[in-house]
Order: C-alpha cells, then sequence, then structure tokens
C-alpha cells in the first residue's frame, strides 16, 4: 500500500455508488449517522445500473396484483423464493419509488398522461441519487476502490482501507458498520456498465467470514451484437435469429432462445434482426425507452429492423444471477458483526429464487436492501458510542493484496486464465461434473499463485486484487454447482436435467484456500405475511 493515507473515521462505511449503495448511504444519514461512501468509479455514472433504463418490480398494493407478481417467476427460479420477503421487497420498493416522485425524481409519462414509475432512466437516477446523499450530509470519495475491510480484536468489522485510482494515495475509514453495495461479478466480459464489477465485495466479505447463498445461479448470459457491450435484451423479444445462410433458427426466439442461441454459437454464427410484431409506433417507443440500445447501430450505419446483425452472449455472472453474500435476517445484516450486504452484491434467491434478469426484481432489490442495510448499519453503529473509534484494527486482505512468496503473477495472465474458464457456454452455461471439476482443478491452482505472488505495487493493486476476486467467486460458483446434482433456475446440469424435488433447497457455500458447500436447513417460506 502506498504510504500516503487519508484517514477518516464516519458511523457508517457504504462500499458501492450505485442504487443499492446510494441508497443505504441516505438510509444511514436519515437515521443520524455520519456516513462516508466510497466508490471504485464515479457515484453516479459507474456501474450496470448507470448505464442503461431499468425496469422496476413496483406493483401498488392490491392483493391480486401482488399476488400475480409474486407467482409470475416462482416457477422459474426453482420454488427457491421466499413470500415473505417477497412481500416486503415489494412494500418498500413502492414506497421508495413514490418518494423518489415526491423529490422531483423526472419519471415519464406515457402517451395517456399516466406517470410511468415502473421504469428509471440510469443516468437520471444515479445523477438523482448522487444529489440526494450528498444532500443529506455523505461524504463521497469518487474513484476510491476499497481493497480490505478492517476487524477489531474480536473480528467485528470496523472500517475499510483503499486507494485512490487517480492520485495514487490510500485512504482508511473507520467505522462503527459497513455496507457492502459493490455489485456482482461480471468477469471483465465487456458486459455494459460491468467492468466495474469484478466480485471484490465479495472476497472482502469472505475473509472477514461472511458466507453466501445461491453460487451456482450466476452463468446468466446477455445477448448483445458481437460489436458492441451493450446486453439491454428486452428488445429480442422482437427479433428473428438466423444461421449465416438467413434460414431461421428454431427456438432461438422462445423463453430457452439463449440456451439454443449459446449451442448454435458452439459452432457458427448467429444473426439477429428485429422484425418481429414491428411497426412505427413500437420503433419509436424502442428509441425513446433505450437510447444508448441504438447507438452503435447508428455508428455501424446498420438500421437493426431490416438488417441482419452478428449476435454473441456475454457473461454477466452474478449481476443478472442471483448468488451472493447471505443475508442473515431482515435487517440485511450478514453473518459477521458489523458487516451488511446490499444489492447485486447480495443473494437475490430470497425474492426471485435461481432465476432472474436486467431490472425488475434486481432493481427493487437493490432500494430495498439498500434502504433496509443503512437503516440498520445506523443503527447499529450508534448503539456502539463514541469507542468504536477507539478500537484497535488491523486490515485482513490477503489474496492480490499482500504475499510472502517470491512468484510475481501477472494480474492480465491469471485474468485471462479465470475467463477461459467462465466465458466457455460449454464449460458454465451447459455444465457437467466432469467439466466442472477440470475447471476447479486450474482454478484452484490460480487462487494458489495469486495467494502466493508477491505483494504488488501501488500501479497494480486494485488489477491485482480484481483477479483474486474473480477466481475467488468463480470457485463459489463451481463448487455450488458442482453440488447442486440438478437443473433448476439458470443452473443447468446436462448430467442431471431434471428438476429434483428433493433439492428444492438453497446451497450456502464459503471459504477460501478450502471452498465448501452445504444445503440450507431454513425451510422456504411459502405464505405471505403482511409487514
Amino acid at each position: 500500500m502506498t504510504h500516503s493515507q487519508i484517514n477518516l473515521v464516519a458511523d457508517v462505511l457504504v462500499i458501492g455508488g450505485g442504487p443499492a449503495g446510494t441508497w443505504a448511504a441516505w438510509s444511514a444519514a436519515t437515521s443520524g449517522a455520519k456516513v462516508i461512501l466510497v466508490d471504485k468509479g464515479y457515484c453516479g455514472s459507474s456501474g450496470a445500473a448507470a448505464a442503461a433504463g431499468n425496469g422496476v418490480w413496483y406493483v401498488p398494493p392490491e392483493p391480486e396484483q401482488r399476488e400475480a407478481a409474486m407467482a409470475s417467476r416462482e416457477a422459474m427460479g426453482g420454488f427457491l423464493a421466499d413470500r415473505q420477503w417477497m412481500g416486503r421487497v415489494l412494500d418498500r420498493t413502492y414506497d421508495n419509488i413514490n418518494s423518489l416522485a415526491d423529490g422531483g425524481y423526472p419519471f415519464k409519462v406515457d402517451a395517456n398522461g399516466q406517470v410511468i414509475r415502473r421504469s428509471l432512466q440510469g443516468p437520471d437516477y444515479l445523477r438523482f441519487m448522487r444529489k440526494k446523499i450528498k444532500k443529506a450530509g455523505v461524504k463521497i470519495l469518487d474513484h476510491s476502490p476499497a481493497l480490505e475491510l478492517l476487524v477489531d480484536a474480536e473480528g467485528v468489522v470496523s472500517g475499510a482501507k483503499g486507494i485512490n485510482r487517480q492520485s495514487g494515495e490510500g485512504w482508511e475509514v473507520r467505522a462503527g458498520a459497513v455496507v457492502i453495495a459493490t455489485g456482482g461479478c461480471a468477469f471483465l466480459s465487456k458486459a455494459l456498465g460491468c467492468n466495474v464489477l469484478t466480485g471484490d465485495g465479495l472476497l472482502m466479505a469472505a475473509e472477514v467470514g461472511a458466507d453466501f447463498s445461491g453460487m451456482e445461479f450466476s452463468n446468466a448470459y446477455a445477448i448483445s451484437p458481437s460489436f458492441s457491450s451493450v446486453t439491454k435484451t428486452r428488445y429480442y423479444d422482437w427479433a428473428s435469429f438466423t444461421y449465416e445462410d438467413g434460414t431461421v433458427i428454431e427456438g432461438a426466439g422462445s423463453k430457452r432462445g439463449r440456451s439454443v442461441i449459446a449451442q448454435t454459437l458452439l459452432t457458427q454464427p448467429v444473426y439477429a434482426r428485429l422484425d418481429q410484431n414491428m411497426d412505427e409506433e413500437t420503433k419509436a417507443w424502442m428509441r425513446a425507452s433505450q437510447p444508448n440500445f441504438f447507438i452503435v447501430f447508428d455508428r455501424a450505419g446498420i438500421d437493426p429492423f431490416t438488417q441482419r446483425f452478428p449476435v454473441t452472449l456475454r457473461l454477466e455472472g452474478t449481476v443478472r444471477g442471483t448468488g451472493g453474500i447471505r443475508i442473515a435476517d431482515y435487517t440485511c445484516a450478514t453473518s459477521v458483526s458489523g458487516l451488511y450486504a446490499a444489492g447485486d452484491a447480495a443473494t437475490r434467491e430470497l425474492i426471485c429464487g435461481g432465476f432472474t434478469g436486467g431490472g425488475s426484481h434486481n432493481a427493487a432489490w437493490a432500494m430495498s436492501s439498500g434502504y433496509w442495510s443503512g437503516q440498520s448499519a445506523a443503527t447499529y453503529a450508534l448503539s456502539l458510542g463514541e469507542e468504536a473509534a477507539q478500537r484497535r484494527v488491523h486490515g485482513v486482505g490477503a489474496a492480490g493484496l499482500r504475499g510472502e512468496g517470491n512468484h510475481t503473477l501477472s494480474s492480465d495472465e491469471a485474468i485471462a486464465a479465470i475467463q477461459a474458464e467462465v466465458f466457455p457456454y460449454d464449460r458454465n452455461l451447459f455444465r457437467t461434473a466432469t467439466g466442472l471439476t477440470d475447471s476447479l482443478g486450474r482454478l484452484d491452482d490460480l487462487w494458489q499463485e495469486i495467494r502466493n505472488s508477491q505483494t504488488p505495487d501501488d500501479t497494480q493493486i486494485v488489477r491485482s486484487r480484481e483477479a483474486a476476486a474473480m477466481v475467488a467467486t468463480a470457485r463459489w460458483m463451481y463448487n455450488s454447482g458442482l453440488h447442486r446434482q440438478e437443473t433448476r433456475g439458470m443452473h443447468k446440469r446436462m448430467d442431471y436435467p431434471e428438476q429434483d424435488p428433493n433439492q428444492q433447497y438453497r446451497l450456502l457455500s464459503g471459504g477460501l484456500d478450502q471452498i465448501w458447500v452445504k444445503p440450507e436447513t431454513a425451510v422456504v417460506s411459502r405464505e405471505l405475511v403482511t409487514v
């Protein structure tokens, strides 16, 4: 770490500046806490949500609508969601969205003059949230990735250390509680808005002893033009998919279309055209709703409504998956004292089981879990009193941060090796015991290499830490995938193609040098409870 360092003290430290992080910061600040938020990028413009429009799981509190909303994805998610959590998230999301409207957020209006509260424009939303938290008194450190958590003598999380990417200056924040809202892990796949999402928060959480849930449901792939990073996939519902000779690919446009496309891409190119049930009004609506979807086509001189274009599938991992840090209770506390989790860094199995998509449930979960985690972290931190800032603390980061060996490992080479295990469809999407075991052998070796490599210098420390986080995430994913010997949600085992009713439970995982996986013993709630 650099010798020059900023030292700060707060009640609550929030790591991550997307929707979950900003809601957590606002909630903590309005609960009376002194709050610092650190962001790997620029809070308000970095991350998956800031890149485009976001649908939201916003449902009026009418019994029939709520019932339909909860039932809609239960089967798709393998019946692993919890209706108590669903009800709480629907309530909290409804209130949060309405508070945005009351605060002046510029929601769009439909042709009938009705305000559309089921959709947020990412750039507007995150810009609005940055202003909201600054007004609440939150101190923001931009371009300042956290590298490790701090703990006291009892192992209670007590802050974090990191570095400013622009100045190279280190920072340390001592805090009564920490909220991890660092997003998911997309393995630097170039998916839109995801290049800051490398699993950093997952690794930091594991280093203090936190565990995970649903890591087998972390192999989401999104359709993208092969020449672009834009992975907004809603509009492909209007697409036809063809082989190079123009023949239609049967089943590519169905609900299982991603699998059909992936199977085809293993041997040949796939082309798309947005030409199904299309009229001028729909085209205009598309351009108004997701303008950045069309920028790459306009620049390339392609009319996607009339001309074919090549597509690929980009891995979005846990960003559109559902796996993440396990939430211990309704406060969004983790299993480690002083540590809370929110948004894509936390498991979303609670509300959508083993399957989700972009926006919708994820957007609702981000603002709801952010709200609860910030409020709870503030309550906890303030209960500690002023003595909290006087605790003796130490950093617990290791892999990719500090090492004892003489070996020097290139972070870029390590990342390429990780991507070779998690990008291929026939390894990650279409899983088998042989393929998962084969990959885990190489990933385990790579983890040990990173653990035993020399401490990187300050110019490489962020990338080195990202490499360590990605290999750790891949190992939790694949070990969990190996343990779940069935097909459920987005987890597809080619050697166990059916859903097994005897495996209708969540899988917990954790560990660093030795990964463990075990079934969760708690019974999944099926009843709606009014909160």
